[in-house]
């Protein structure tokens, strides 16, 4: 890097300071008796080579006030190719992407607040930032930070410390553990930190950062929590991040190597995650969808421990069964799904045919067209009978049978022409959104209510009943 001035400069810094545009003509140095009339940050204001870290300074009016008044300041100054070098490491395209906490945390990393330190009294040992940790300092062979970081122009003096060059950005002990690693592209970014905050509440940082399995990591973005209903964290209680680590390790999944783009199947797969359940993929020509309504927007960010995937909706792990969803629907302010419960519970006991067991399993891979309690009560208008009741169990189960597939499959899983189900197939038709039995009109899958997941299966609603 090409020094702002040489040895030579503290000498005649006056007559060369304007043709430098680095306004120094109120520092003083050991050779003469100028005493130095700028700050802190007006001399960085003065320096083209130190815009980044004014721009960056400017998000906090507090740090400004307080290195432009009075005290004795030692701030190491990374210069703008220093930032470049940084944003690149976190993989970022702007300090605006940094969430200002952890970039407030990175500039008081840089600030003395107990001494103007010149170079002349720096030894081997620690200093302790404003911040509260430490940095390391050798001056064996020049002035080196952190072992790795160099002092490239010492002793710009100020009216209220001095001011070191470096030729790289200090990372906070804290901090530095997260360069790198799948941790990084979310903690790094502001657009993700509610999935930050909730890493942390629920204490899986070192989780993430372990490098004992390869990681895939499914990161959301705030706004794909928003659009999962999950508007704030779960509290913190031991309750609370019981709930919060279940939806976090649902978004990951670890074993020998990391599960790149190119390596999902394309059609339906699935994986296991960190908590043990399983999170089921759709890979075609509009790319990869998770669970049927979250696509992955952002493929392959390769992490030092493995992989992120960047998802519009976060994912939430499913706790009923088909059966305990059709049950609880039953009594929402506009229920759905009585008739269904009526029909599933006219099958117990009936052995083989005991679908109301099916879908009560606790585990198992069902798919289930859901008529609405709108599209019975039109069946029973044309089988002319008052209730399901009336209708012969012979009939009753067959036609069940033919709304229960015996795979689970995702909206984004189907294509059009035939679906086996239970009792022969239906056809689908993804353009029309619409599901025929054998005979009547078709049903129109109902496009807000598709891919209720449950343990053992998913649900899609329609609007019609299904006929052998």
């Amino acid at each position: 890097m090409k020094k702002l001035f040489d040895s030579s400069f503290l000498t005649r810094v006056l007559a060369i300071a304007l043709a430098l545009s680095f306004t120094l003509s109120s520092c003083k140095d050991d050779d003469n008796d100028v005493a130095p009339t700028q700050s802190i940050v007006a001399l960085a204001q003065a320096s083209p080579s130190l815009s980044t870290l004014v721009s960056a300074l400017t998000k906090y009016p507090d740090l400004v006030s307080t290195l432009s008044g009075s005290g004795t300041f030692t701030v190491f100054a990374p210069t703008n190719s220093a930032f470049e070098t940084l944003l690149t490491a976190i993989g970022q395209t702007s300090l605006d992407d940094i969430p200002e906490s952890v970039l407030k945390s990175v500039l008081e990393y840089h600030v003395v607040s107990t001494a103007a330190v010149l170079s002349t009294q720096l030894s081997n040992g620690e200093v302790t930032t404003v911040g509260g940790e430490n940095v390391s300092v050798n001056i064996t062979s020049g002035v080196k930070l952190n072992s790795t970081v160099n002092v490239t122009t010492a002793d710009i003096r100020a009216t209220n410390g001095v001011i070191h060059l470096i030729d790289a950005v200090l990372v906070p002990p804290t901090v530095l553990p997260i360069v790198g690693t799948i941790v990084a592209p979310a903690y790094f970014n502001k657009n993700f930190s509610t999935l930050v905050s909730a890493v942390i509440q629920a204490g899986l940082l070192p989780t993430l950062l372990s490098t004992s399995n390869e990681l895939t990591l499914f990161a959301p973005t705030n706004a794909a929590f928003n659009a999962a209903g999950i508007t704030a964290l779960p509290s913190n209680t031991t309750e609370g991040n019981a709930l919060l680590t279940s939806i976090l390790a649902y978004h990951v999944v670890a074993g020998e190597y990391e599960v790149k783009a190119a390596d999902i199947a394309n059609g339906p797969s699935s994986a296991i995650t960190f908590g043990g359940s399983r999170i089921y993929l759709s890979k075609g020509t509009t790319g990869v969808f998770i669970n049927g309504t979250t696509q992955v927007t952002t493929t392959d960010i390769q992490g030092s421990n493995g992989i992120v995937h960047v998802i519009n909706r976060a994912l939430i792990p499913p706790t009923q069964t088909i059966a305990e969803i059709v049950v609880a629907n039953t009594s929402a302010p506009s229920p759905q799904f009585t008739q269904l419960l009526a029909a599933l519970a006219r099958t117990d006991g009936q052995g083989e045919d005991d679908l109301l067991a099916a879908v009560s399993a606790s585990t198992g891979e069902l798919t289930v067209f859901a008529p609405t309690d709108a599209a019975f009560q039109a069946l029973y208008t044309s089988l002319q009978v008052a209730n399901v009741n009336e209708i012969p169990l012979e009939t009753l189960i067959a036609v069940l049978k033919k709304h229960v597939v015996g795979v689970r499959r995702f909206s984004t899983d189907l294509v059009s022409g035939a679906v086996p189900t239970l009792n022969g197939n239906v056809t689908v038709n993804t353009t029309a959104l619409t599901v025929a039995g054998g005979s009547g009109d078709p049903a129109n899958l109902v496009a807000t209510l598709l891919n209720i997941q449950a343990k053992n299966g998913v649900i899609h609603v329609i609007d019609k009943v299904l006929l052998p």
